[in-house]
């Protein structure tokens, strides 16, 4: 990859998107991780304004501490960033308390996941309207059409995504060239959903490399029985998430009435 090329490109396709769309700039959610990173900073280099919004909600120590020391950093370079903390736990805890009261289960814990990710959708989009901004994707390309590992209408809710053309390590490739916190740049993957510590690869089952080389395995037109032991295991992983999680990546079905019964 041709890293510097590949960064001023987004760079000049973000600032032209905004401004043909006659937009003032960018609001990005900063989680602390390797992609939002990477995406405020390319969204900082366009010289247009950029916002970067800290939600929290039961955030961990380590996501919080991440998420700072980036800010600080884009903020002494670049004189366009600006930043603001939203607690949304408050708001998360009022929420829960007003829904009727079922047992734990994983499937509770999963919808309350996906609840957090469309609060901080939410609170990004009301920053967007109140100062003409986009809101700028995080999502990489394993993550938004490999196996869809993003909620729909959460962090999938967004008006461009700026790296989701890039594989995961290539965005960590950008990272490095960015100068990234190195705490970021080593920190596991995690969508911080959950409230505990549980990476994307524990939930996933695979490691992004692996995921990689099965996107790219299912690429050369490959299947399950081409391969034994871990290798098999990954790409059946894969080819699952990417056959479940198909309506996140498809445009939502429309029914077409006929024109006879109009």
């Amino acid at each position: 990859m041709q890293t510097e090329k590949v960064i001023d490109h987004i760079v000049n396709w973000l600032k032209e998107y905004a401004i043909n769309a006659n937009m003032e700039g960018f609001v990005v959610g900063i989680s602390g991780g390797i992609d939002s990173a990477v995406t405020s900073s390319l969204c900082a280099r366009t010289g247009l304004k950029t916002l970067c919004v800290e939600m929290p909600i039961h955030q961990a120590e380590s996501q919080v501490t991440r998420a700072q020391e980036h800010i600080t950093q884009l903020k002494k370079k670049y004189t366009n960033v600006s930043n603001t903390n939203v607690d949304l736990t408050p708001v998360f805890e009022e929420l829960k308390s007003v829904f009727p009261k079922i047992p734990d289960s994983a499937q509770l814990d999963l919808s309350l996941a996906n609840t957090r990710a469309r609060l901080r959708m939410s609170t990004l989009y009301y920053f967007a309207g109140l100062h003409r901004y986009l809101v700028a994707g995080t999502g990489n390309k394993v993550e938004d059409f490999g196996v869809g590992f993003y909620t729909k209408y959460g962090d999938g809710g967004v008006d461009l995504s700026p790296i989701a053309n890039l594989l995961k390590s290539e965005v960590y490739t950008i990272a490095k060239f960015l100068k990234v916190p190195v705490s970021i740049q080593n920190a596991a993957p995690t969508d911080g959903l959950f409230g505990d510590s549980r990476s994307d690869e524990d939930q996933i089952g695979a490691s992004y490399d692996e995921l990689e080389w099965a996107m790219k395995m299912k690429e050369e037109g490959k299947n399950s029985n081409d391969f034994k032991g871990r290798e098999k295991e990954v790409f059946k992983i894969f080819i699952h998430l990417n056959t479940v999680n198909q309506h996140k990546m498809n445009p939502i079905p429309v029914c077409n009435i006929p024109i006879e019964l109009l």
